[in-house]
C-alpha cells in the first residue's frame, strides 16, 4: 500500500502550501490531463490518467511511496474521496480541499444556493436528475459526458427552465452562459461543466432557513381535506366524490411512495390534490386531465402550495403516448383501456380505484395480465359529526395497487 495518499482539490487558483508540499514529495500522481499538466507535478513521478477510479485505486494500493490524486473542486463532495475510501481498496487518505465547482458556479451566477438541490447526472441517472429539475425551483447539476446541458434540455422538452451553464470552471477557457432550456439543446458544450437550472415561478423565500436544500414550509400534513385546496369543497372536483376521498388519497400515496427523482403521472387529476401532495414529497408530477376546468384547478392548487408540476390537457390513453417515462402512476379514471396503456410504459407502481367489484376485477385482470402483481382492498370510511356523533358521510371504494412483477417479492 502507498505510504501516504493525499487527495488535492483544484479550483483554478494557486495551490496551497500543503498541496504543493504533498506534490513535491509524490512518487505517483493521478488526475485528469489538465491536472497532470500543472507545473507543480514532479517530472520524476509516475503519472496515471484518471478514467476508472477503481482501477486507479488498485494501482495506488499497490504503489510503494507517496501518492497524490488531483481532482476538480472539493474532492469530498460528489468526488473521488468516497471511491478511494471504499472498503475494497483499504486506502486512508488526507484531503486538501478546494472550493467546490457547485459553489463556484453559484458565485459566478451571483446567486445564493443553500436552497438548491444538487444532483449528479450520468447517462444512467440522467432521467432522475431531469425529474429533480422538473420538481424544484433551483437545481445544480454536476454533468458528465453524455449527460450534459444538451441532454438535460432534450429531456425537459415542454418544461421551460433557465440554464446557467458554467464550462471548464477554474481554467483559462472558463465560460458562463445563460440560456433558456429550449436553446441549450442546439449547442455543443465543453466538459466539465456545471448547470444551474432555474425553474418557473417566483424564487421561494428562504428567510430564516435552517436546512440546506428543500426548505420545509407551508401546510403540515397530507391527505388534506378538499377545503384546503383553492375554492374549498365546492371546487374540489372528483375529490368530493366516492372515488376521491382524502382517505383514498392517503392510501394511494402510501402505495405509490412518491419521492425525489420520481416522475408521477396523475391521470384524471381532478382538483389536483394528489398531484400537489406528491409534488410536496419531492416527486416530479405530470397532471393529466381532459377537462380544462380541472387543469385550471390543478394549476391553481400548485401555485397555492408553492410546488412545481406540469399540467397536460388531453384525453387518456392517447395523450399518454407523448409523455416522458413514468416511475409511478395514479389512474383516476379511464378504465381498462387506460390501465392497459399505462402498463405498456412499465412504471414501477400503479394505483387506481373502482366503485364496484366487477370494475375492480376487470382492472385487476388487465394489470395482472400485463406483468403486474396486483393487490385489492375494500376501503370504507365514515365521517362523523362530532357535535352529535352522527354519521355525516360514508365512502366505500375498491383500491387496486400494482407492482411490476420483476420488482415483486
Amino acid at each position: 500500500m502507498a505510504d501516504r495518499v493525499t487527495v488535492i482539490g483544484w479550483d483554478g487558483s494557486p495551490l496551497t502550501g500543503a498541496a504543493t508540499a504533498a506534490l513535491s514529495a509524490a512518487t505517483l500522481v493521478a488526475g485528469a490531463a489538465h491536472h497532470l499538466a500543472l507545473p507543480e507535478v514532479p517530472a520524476h513521478a509516475e503519472r496515471i490518467r484518471l478514467g476508472s477510479i477503481d482501477l486507479a485505486a488498485r494501482r495506488i494500493a499497490g504503489h510503494r511511496g507517496s501518492a497524490v490524486v488531483l481532482a476538480d473542486g472539493d474532492p469530498g463532495f460528489f468526488g473521488v474521496v468516497r471511491s478511494l475510501r471504499a472498503p475494497e481498496h483499504g486506502l486512508e487518505v488526507e484531503v486538501v480541499p478546494a472550493v467546490s465547482s457547485v459553489a463556484t458556479a453559484f458565485a459566478r451566477a451571483g446567486m445564493p444556493w443553500e436552497d438548491a438541490q444538487i444532483v449528479v447526472a450520468h447517462p444512467r441517472t440522467l432521467r432522475r436528475a431531469v425529474n429533480v429539475c422538473r420538481a424544484h425551483h433551483k437545481v445544480a447539476v454536476l454533468t458528465s459526458p453524455g449527460a450534459g446541458p444538451a441532454e438535460l434540455a432534450l429531456l425537459l422538452e415542454g418544461v421551460h427552465r433557465t440554464f446557467v451553464i458554467c464550462e471548464e470552471l477554474g481554467t483559462t477557457r472558463e465560460q458562463v452562459s445563460v440560456v433558456t432550456s429550449e436553446k441549450a439543446a442546439d449547442h455543443v458544450w465543453r466538459d466539465p461543466n456545471v448547470v444551474i437550472v432555474i425553474g418557473g415561478g417566483h424564487e421561494p423565500q428562504a428567510t430564516g432557513a435552517w436546512i440546506a436544500g428543500r426548505h420545509p414550509h407551508g401546510v403540515r400534513g397530507w391527505a388534506l381535506p378538499p377545503a384546503a385546496y383553492p375554492g374549498g369543497p365546492t371546487d374540489a372536483g372528483d375529490e368530493s366524490g366516492e372515488g376521491g376521498s382524502p382517505g383514498l388519497r392517503a392510501a394511494q400515496l402510501a402505495r405509490l411512495g412518491p419521492r425525489t427523482g420520481d416522475l408521477l403521472w396523475d391521470i384524471g387529476s381532478g382538483s389536483g390534490a394528489l398531484a400537489v401532495e406528491a409534488a410536496r414529497f419531492g416527486a416530479a408530477v405530470l397532471a393529466v386531465d381532459s377537462d380544462p376546468a380541472a387543469c385550471a384547478r390543478t394549476a391553481a392548487a400548485a401555485r397555492s402550495f408553492g410546488v412545481q408540476l406540469q399540467v397536460v390537457e388531453g384525453r387518456a390513453p392517447h395523450v399518454l403516448e407523448r409523455l416522458p417515462e413514468p416511475d409511478i402512476v395514479r389512474i383516476g379514471g379511464g378504465g381498462v383501456p387506460v390501465a392497459t396503456a399505462v402498463t405498456e410504459r412499465r412504471p414501477e407502481r400503479i394505483v387506481t380505484h373502482a366503485s364496484t367489484r366487477d370494475e375492480a376485477e376487470a382492472l385487476g385482470a388487465a394489470l395482472a395480465g400485463n406483468g403486474y402483481a396486483v393487490r385489492c382492498s375494500l376501503l370504507q370510511s365514515v365521517e362523523l359529526d362530532t357535535a352529535v356523533w352522527s354519521e355525516r358521510e360514508r365512502s366505500v371504494v375498491f383500491l387496486l395497487s400494482a407492482l411490476r412483477s420483476d420488482l415483486a417479492p
